[in-house]
């Protein structure tokens, strides 16, 4: 085993190498590895050294746009390729961001046990008040179709940083405002800075996951998601009561604290392609040779290629492919329905059964034990999934994906159905109770199976399918405090209920028709993949 030389011996940018691939190492670096020159990978891969601190980087002498470029990419088991990662660096940076999106969710939904004090100091309506929670969620479900293709630019950690500094920020403005119209500005605010985290996450993901591990990182951060939408009314409350809603907001303000001083001390960029970036601007201008660029610099879209992606596409495939319409009808109702029952759980509890305003809240907790039910009876989904693709011999067919929805998805209908015709004051409390873990139980494994359906049926355009469902999701999630209490009221809980119990049936059948159907119809559309092999149902 020859050492290499730690003396750079080459003039990169006066002789370039003759050979397409190649590799480069340079200054601190070149003392950590001892190679065989007269290996096959040596021999296919000459070693370039340079003078400069470079961890040792595979090359690739291409030709783009009449212009000759040497690409970057990871050597195996380069440390600071993200798939390189231990597994408790990856967990780490997992629980911080599923902790920002518990904290983001619950900033969103506190604000509604606030409505009721607020409106009254203020002068308004509870109408009016409402309105706070529709900005939050309307700019939630903009913001992202045009904001996305920026974080690419910049990289995560400077996006989550910013972000999530200034969804804390809001918290000052919410408990010092003095008329409904600051209010509201914070709110969209807080939605618009909220949104740019969440947005990330999926793709975060992807940095550090190969496919196989993504399952439950996956699942975990739509169970938190969803968990911390429904869990601020357990005891925003008995807050809202003692304390009052100014201080309520400055509370959960201050509760950001911790996890933001963990971002931004701790959370590290995740995007392997900042780091190539990195080294390529390094040899740059060490070599002085322009043709040094990273992967990723040569294959991203153009920024108005990446905005078309994210908006205009995204609207397009929703509106033109039946797949994400219909799944993201399915997916914006269970959202509906979660928005829609901030005020419905409050009629149920407080007025019919005269409860007080913090007793009336902890019905929420049954929202968050379905939920939890739903993500670790989940498991049995990823591990039938695990089963078929460890027998499979080509690509398996997205439609081993809707076990979970077909199975978990019937559980809404049920469950509205329960709440409807148990919520008379006269019956028991644990009967609506019943209703409500049903219904989000039904909610995890809709979400859960519809996401993943559509990014295995979409390939390369999943991102823009999923981004328009997620714009569906938002806006009627936005739409939904609006009314729920004139609709409830006016017809009636229990017809109310039971209109929204029949609109999930019909809707629960959407996996059932996908998995007998699915492959014709995307075998009719332009964007959605065709697999070859024959689905076969274990």
């Amino acid at each position: 085993m020859a050492k290499i030389d730690s003396a750079a011996d080459t003039d990169w940018s006066k002789a370039p190498p003759q050979r397409r691939l190649g590799r480069v190492c340079g200054g601190k670096y070149l003392e950590d590895y001892q190679m065989d020159e007269s290996s096959p990978e040596a021999l296919e891969r000459p070693l370039i050294k340079v003078e400069c601190d470079v961890p040792l980087t595979y090359t690739e002498s291409i030709e783009k746009d009449g212009k000759e470029w040497v690409m970057l990419t990871y050597a195996p088991g380069d440390k600071e390729n993200p798939f390189n990662w231990s597994s408790k660096r990856k967990w780490f940076y997992t629980w911080v961001l599923n902790l920002m999106t518990l904290m983001i969710g619950l900033g969103n939904t506190v604000y509604n046990s606030t409505i009721s004090g607020m409106c009254k100091d203020l002068h308004r309506s509870t109408e009016i008040g409402q309105l706070g929670l529709f900005v939050f969620n309307q700019t939630s479900g903009v913001l992202p179709l045009f904001f996305a293709p920026f974080c690419e630019l910049v990289g995560r950690k400077v996006v989550y940083t910013a972000g999530f500094i200034g969804f804390c920020l809001t918290f000052i403005g919410l408990a010092l405002g003095r008329n409904m119209a600051t209010i509201l500005v914070l709110r969209t605010l807080q939605g618009g800075t909220g949104s740019i985290g969440t947005i990330l996450v999926g793709g975060t993901f992807d940095d550090m996951f190969i496919p196989e591990e993504r399952a439950i990182p996956m699942a975990l951060f739509s169970h938190i998601a969803i968990f911390g939408t429904m869990a601020a009314p357990i005891y925003a409350g008995f807050a809202d009561q003692a304390i009052g809603w100014r201080w309520l907001e400055g509370i959960q303000g201050l509760a950001n604290i911790p996890l933001l001083i963990i971002v931004v001390l701790f959370f590290k960029e995740t995007r392997g392609g900042v780091f190539l970036q990195q080294r390529a601007k390094i040899l740059r201008k060490d070599t002085g040779d322009e043709r040094w660029v990273a992967k990723e610099e040569l294959e991203a879209p153009e920024l108005k290629d990446a905005l078309y992606n994210s908006s205009v596409k995204a609207i397009g495939m929703l509106l033109s492919e039946p797949v994400v319409f219909f799944f993201g009808m399915w997916i914006a109702f269970t959202w509906f329905i979660t928005f829609l029952f901030l005020s419905v759980i409050t009629i149920t509890f407080s007025e019919q059964k005269h409860w007080s305003e913090g007793i009336a809240g902890l019905p929420y907790i049954s929202l968050c034990i379905g939920v939890t039910l739903g993500f670790f009876l989940n498991f049995l989904q990823i591990r039938k999934y695990d089963k078929i693709r460890s027998k499979a011999t080509g690509a398996i067919a997205p439609e081993h994906r809707l076990y979970g929805a077909m199975a978990g998805g019937i559980f809404l209908p049920i469950g509205l159905f329960i709440y409807s015709f148990t919520q008379y004051h006269w019956l028991h409390w644990i009967g609506p109770n019943i209703g409500l873990v049903c219904i989000a139980f039904g909610i995890f494994f809709i979400f859960e199976s519809c996401y993943s359906y559509t990014s295995d049926c979409y390939g390369p355009s999943a991102s823009s399918a999923i981004a328009g469902q997620s714009y569906l999701r938002n806006e009627l999630g936005a739409v939904a405090p609006l009314f729920a209490a004139q609709m409830f009221r006016g017809m009636h809980s229990e017809w109310a209920g039971l209109l929204c119990s029949l609109v999930a049936t019909g809707l629960s059948l959407l996996p059932f028709i996908l998995f007998k159907f699915g492959p014709s119809i995307r075998g009719k559309s332009k964007r959605a993949i065709v697999y070859e092999d024959h689905m076969v149902i274990q």
